[in-house]
């Protein structure tokens, strides 16, 4: 095994542009994307979310921000605020040219030298290609807890005689339906709905009862006579606290579920363009729930073709697949009734489809390329996305966050920065630089479920001098990215160095894990070991540190950074880290590929699982063409990068910054 050290960014190799699985502002901004349909952007490979929200991509949260047990008529306010923005993000800021161009505007970007990204194991000679020309060139099948691949490949539903009948969906009007809502959610003055029975039936009066208590959780109905006319009339039973109970506790009708079914319908999520999250936004909404009764294993990227297994409480089969009717970019299916939800992390890891388009590898370097990632594998970074897209990496506010320098936390995220923004979003920094008032800045911003925005809410409510206080507003998930995101910067540096200090062999004081504890590798039992055992820790009170010198190099990193490697509990419980074990180099499993030529850069180079569904044949490929893809299937475990495995292959720097520097002319 050779290692290469990446030293600079090459210009040469054309118009590779990388993009990782999950993208963020430049998917958004429909200006920016005529620059290129490929920029990386920032996300995650179908793993756990990696970097706090921004403004730029705002999905609504899984649970109500609290910010303590009083509740303020002002909070009421805000909170409404942010529910009339969550149906279409404002437009504002796009209107206006922008004087910088993207491009320039990443020149001030991170590089992968900047986040400790350096090395390579494999010794051929790299060759540029682009990743995610289109979106469906990146697809990720979930590998479940027993180690199938999640296929779309059923649409019926299971046949329960407890389903309501299917004019349940189509009984009520558009009108009628928004009036119900408005009901539901005591957004006007009536205290009761009245709608008319048509064609007067004691079935279609038992459809229309059944449809509202169905689709409006809350709600009651009661039949009426009005001048000689059949009305159901819909009316809260208890009030506000009903209401509220349906809302909080994900409690649909107890009495309505049949007690031998399971209470959480399973289903497998096919989706195009959209992220796991602004996915079950978009399905809770169209179902009338709140999105915390659904729950997954993972998150998956954006810019991609993803495919996992979703649960969801206490919704009825018949009532998630009415909405292969109603959306587009979606397809559910696969349906089953289980006693219990999915967590988080409970999968085994993703399997991907990746195509890189107009490849200049001639097929001797593919060969190589592809062999030494089936053979040997990547170093085990941690991809670029972990690290954000503008000039304040994620690492320094977490970095501060462990210095508990709260006042630099706050201007780390609020303060001007280069880099690529929308607009308002760039007013509100300067607002917040100008006057430092954080009720004037937030005004600025027409969406407020961003980092930005919860931590400005913060500020105007517990004041300047309870910061702390103020970013507890933002959900402990987001919070904890950024420290994660430390951690990361940290293990990349230390990584590399080890591999520099002492290449891809196993030597004495490195460490492997014994089922979930690490041990050191001693002199005689070396050659039991191989790199692909050996393990790094990401720094925390729980981990050991390697006996040789890359534990003096931990040290002398967290030195410079004001904290101490032997103290890494934080006064605030939630900021103390306790550390983990990451493997340094990663084998993909069922690794496949092959080289096609195509003409079209627009077709699609394989079949989705809806293809299969609607039968269209498999591409056939000419031996010939204008353009050459490398068409590549692997699995990884979850937490890993796939485009870490993908830099691999061609040698190159993932990163925005570099990306937006190469030669794009192909790709315009």
């Amino acid at each position: 095994m050779e290692i290469t050290e990446m030293t600079g960014v090459s210009l040469k190799r054309g118009s590779l542009a990388v993009e990782d699985n999950d993208s963020l502002a430049p998917a958004e901004e429909a200006k920016r994307q005529k620059v290129s349909e490929g920029w990386l952007t920032k996300g995650q490979d179908g793993m756990e979310n990696n970097s706090p929200p921004r403004c730029e991509n705002v999905p609504a949260l899984p649970e109500a921000v609290s910010a303590g047990k009083s509740k303020r008529n002002s909070d009421a306010r805000l909170q409404e605020e942010e529910e009339e923005e969550e149906d279409g993000l404002s437009e504002e800021g796009e209107e206006e040219e922008e004087a910088e161009s993207f491009a320039d505007m990443m020149k001030h970007g991170l590089t992968e030298l900047d986040v400790g990204i350096t090395k390579f194991v494999s010794s051929h000679q790299g060759f540029s290609g682009i990743l995610k020309e289109r979106y469906s060139d990146f697809v990720v099948h979930e590998i479940g807890k027993d180690g199938r691949i999640s296929h779309l490949n059923d649409l019926s539903v299971p046949v329960d005689e407890e389903d309501p009948p299917e004019d349940l969906f189509t009984v009520l009007t558009a009108e009628e339906k928004q009036r119900l809502e408005e009901l539901q959610l005591f957004k006007n003055k009536e205290t009761s709905v009245a709608i008319e029975v048509v064609e007067d039936t004691k079935e279609k009066r038992t459809v229309i009862h059944q449809a509202i208590k169905s689709l409006f959780p809350g709600l009651e109905t009661k039949t009426e006579d009005r001048e000689g006319k059949k009305y159901i009339v819909a009316y809260h039973a208890a009030g506000k606290k009903a209401l509220a109970k349906v809302r909080t506790a994900a409690d649909p009708r107890k009495h309505s579920w049949p007690k031998s079914r399971g209470s959480y319908c399973h289903f497998v999520l096919y989706k195009e363009n959209k992220d796991t999250m602004d996915a079950i936004n978009v399905l809770s909404k169209y179902l009338r729930v709140k999105p915390n009764i659904f729950s997954y294993m993972g998150t998956k990227d954006k810019r991609a073709i993803t495919v996992q297994e979703i649960a969801v409480l206490k919704i009825t089969a018949q009532r998630l697949a009415h909405l292969n009717k109603c959306l587009m970019n979606f397809k559910l299916g696969n349906f089953s009734y289980q006693k219990n939800p999915l967590k988080l992390g409970e999968l085994q890891g993703n399997h991907f489809t990746v195509v890189l388009r107009n490849i200049t590898g001639t097929d001797d370097q593919v060969e190589q390329a592809m062999n030494s990632l089936k053979e040997i594998g990547f170093i085990n970074y941690y991809g670029m996305q972990r690290f954000g897209t503008t000039a304040v990496p994620t690492y320094q506010v977490g970095r501060a966050i462990l210095q508990n320098s709260w006042a630099e936390v706050m201007d780390l995220i609020l303060k001007p920065r280069s880099g690529a923004e929308k607009g308002y979003l760039v007013k509100c920094r300067e607002e917040w630089a100008k006057t430092r008032d954080p009720a004037a800045a937030l005004r600025k911003l027409p969406v407020k479920r961003c980092v930005e925005g919860q931590l400005l809410r913060g500020l105007s409510k517990y004041g300047m001098k309870n910061i702390v206080s103020a970013f507890g507003i933002i959900p402990r998930n987001n919070r904890l990215m950024y420290i994660h995101s430390y951690q990361s910067y940290v293990w990349n540096n230390m990584v590399s160095k080890r591999i520099e200090e002492y290449g891809l062999t196993p030597v004495p004081g490195d460490l492997v894990l014994k089922g979930a504890t690490a041990t050191y590798i001693e002199e005689e039992d070396v050659n039991n070991y191989s790199i692909h055992d050996v393990v790094m820790p990401l720094p925390g009170f729980e981990v050991i540190y390697p006996k040789h010198k890359i534990s003096d190099a931990y040290r002398e990193m967290l030195t410079a950074d004001n904290l101490d490697i032997d103290n890494m509990r934080h006064k605030i419980r939630d900021y103390s880290l306790s550390g983990a074990y990451r493997k340094i180099i990663i084998r993909p499993q069922n690794v496949s590929w092959e080289v096609v030529a195509y003409d079209d850069p627009k077709i699609p180079l394989f079949n989705t699982d809806v293809d299969n569904l609607e039968g269209k044949p498999p591409p056939v490929f000419a031996s010939e063409g204008k353009y050459r893809a490398l068409k590549m299937d692997f699995s990884l475990p979850p937490s890993t990068y796939a485009t870490m495995a993908i830099r691999e292959v061609l040698k190159m720097d993932t990163s925005i910054k570099n990306q937006t520097q190469l030669n794009t002319t192909w790709l315009r």
